[in-house]
């Protein structure tokens, strides 16, 4: 395994669509494994391929608390099934945005269909925590970042700090809380 650089906003390959995996072989699970490394390396709760400079429908949640054993969830190719009508904020950072974050509005419960690590299909209920962070790491997939969902004045905030962060700490990392 091998812990890969996080790609940091702006760069615009944060902004492409992602291709689907064809099936789940040992490169895609070598893949989750390094992304998962990555994560807990970090530390985040969740990652998505196109962080890591990789254009594939490849995600990794975790969002065991501390002291709890990792509960490391890969999914290939998720696709929301069915979000909830009632909605949760969250405030939510991301490894691409460090030292960023917002409170982000999403469905408070969805249904996530994917493939897992031996490229089995399986279907996710999830809630709290758990569907903010997955429906997160999916909006990287389709190019879209948290801040995204923000006014454009707090994403234009953000992002003129992370270019001037850039400038002065090159190396910036996320502190782990609600990083995404």
């Amino acid at each position: 395994m091998a812990i890969l650089p996080v790609i940091v906003a702006p760069d615009a390959r944060l902004k492409e669509v992602c291709e689907p995996v064809e099936a789940v072989d040992d490169a895609v699970r070598r893949l989750m494994d390094d992304m998962l490394e990555t994560m807990y390396d970090a530390p985040g709760v969740g990652l998505a391929a196109p962080q890591v400079g990789v254009r594939t429908r490849v995600i990794v949640v975790d969002v065991a608390r501390e002291g709890q054993a990792p509960q490391p969830l890969p999914m290939a190719n998720p696709r929301l099934v069915s979000a909830s009508a009632e909605t949760a904020v969250y405030e939510e950072g991301c490894l691409s945005l460090p030292e960023q974050f917002a409170e982000v509005r999403r469905p408070a419960r969805c249904t996530i269909a994917y493939f897992d690590y031996r490229g089995a299909r399986r279907t996710l209920d999830a809630e709290g925590l758990l569907a903010t962070c997955v429906q997160h790491e999916m909006d990287h997939l389709d190019g879209i970042l948290f801040v995204d969902r923000i006014s454009k004045i707090k994403r234009d905030m953000i992002l003129r700090r992370l270019v001037k962060q850039r400038r002065t700490r090159p190396e910036t990392r996320a502190p782990a809380a609600h990083v995404l």
